[in-house]
């Protein structure tokens, strides 16, 4: 073979070899910026744009995808200690026509973090009211999506804010009281417990496995060098988790749904998975039994990371809903 051919290959080979040892070192030794990495590769390919609002002196950072137009605008809520992200998977299956806006909450991720800030459900909800203004989202009444903390402050916001929304759903949202009848220990106890053992703001490998395992019907094995990475991204935040899950759990948010939800008349969709073991599903009945113009989709085989296990089908679910008649209906009035 000649010889500049041969050195032709060594230097491909060379130049293809630097990429993949970059990318088996950044797995072994920084997960975590293979994670951030995933997660802007991941936008890009789906089109969302990050972008940072100012309300006075808060900040807050969401990310986007298309225009106001003829169909509802659509936010989405995320759940305790996840980020605007954790939505990418539902906004694979969500057509592309739909205006999509996915926030950070309050404290969370690009999204000011105030020792000062109302961490309350209340509090919450207000804030992302500042921030429903600050984009004019509210110039056309919009759809409203939350799950667990973010379902919370959807439902409160819909009880607040009427003129706002056309619609809401609910993705196995907290902010529920249950009864004896539903639950043998109380659910603020059990909260506590997980709190005490890290559930909630794992710092360790251990930990962190137990919470997915805890969030998820399916059981999978998570590499190593993924869960570091996960809990590597956490630590810094753990503080302001502890603060904001204690918060969130005390007398004055504990049923802030709950409280509110006879005061939700838009028409509302309720999305639930039968297995979820953080929230149990009997709040999708209660929630039907007080919501006018509530329907309930239960998923079997699912736990409590819905929008993460059945994004298809979620993104379905949704997409009939609003094409449903008693939502066009709204639209009209």
């Amino acid at each position: 073979m000649d010889l500049d051919v041969v050195n032709m290959f060594v230097i491909a080979g060379g130049t293809l070899a630097i990429p993949i040892l970059a990318f088996v070192a950044s797995f072994l030794l920084w997960p975590s910026a293979l994670i951030k990495i995933y997660y802007w590769y991941w936008r890009r390919a789906l089109g969302m744009q990050v972008r940072y609002v100012q309300h006075e002196d808060y900040q807050f950072c969401y990310s986007f995808r298309g225009r106001p137009g003829h169909k509802p605008s659509i936010l989405m809520l995320h759940g305790f200690s996840a980020h605007k992200d954790m939505w990418l998977s539902l906004v694979k299956f969500l057509p592309k026509n739909l205006h999509l806006v996915c926030v950070d909450m309050p404290g969370h991720e690009g999204t000011t973090r105030s020792s000062l800030d109302d961490l309350s459900i209340d509090g919450q909800a207000k804030r992302i009211h500042q921030f429903v203004e600050c984009l004019k989202l509210n110039k056309k009444p919009f759809h409203l999506i939350g799950t667990s903390m973010g379902g919370n402050v959807a439902g409160v916001y819909a009880a607040y804010y009427p003129s706002d929304i056309c619609s809401l759903s609910l993705v196995c949202p907290a902010g529920l009281g249950f009864d004896s009848c539903n639950l043998v220990i109380s659910r603020s106890r059990y909260l506590q417990k997980c709190c005490k053992r890290e559930y909630r703001v794992p710092s360790t490998l251990h930990p962190m496995s137990e919470m997915l395992q805890l969030c998820s019907y399916v059981r999978f094995k998570v590499p190593q060098q993924i869960l570091q990475g996960l809990v590597d991204v956490r630590i810094p935040h753990n503080s302001f988790y502890r603060k904001l899950f204690l918060e969130i759990i005390n007398e004055k948010s504990r049923y802030s749904l709950h409280q509110n939800m006879d005061k939700i008349k838009v028409p509302t969709q309720i999305i639930w998975g039968k297995q979820d073991q953080v929230l149990d599903v009997s709040g999708a009945d209660m929630l039907a039994k007080s919501i006018p113009n509530c329907q309930v989709e239960l998923l079997e085989n699912c736990g409590h990371s819905v929008v993460m296990e059945r994004p298809r089908k979620t993104a379905k679910l949704i997409v009939d809903f609003l094409a449903s008649p008693h939502h066009a209906d709204k639209d009209t009035e």
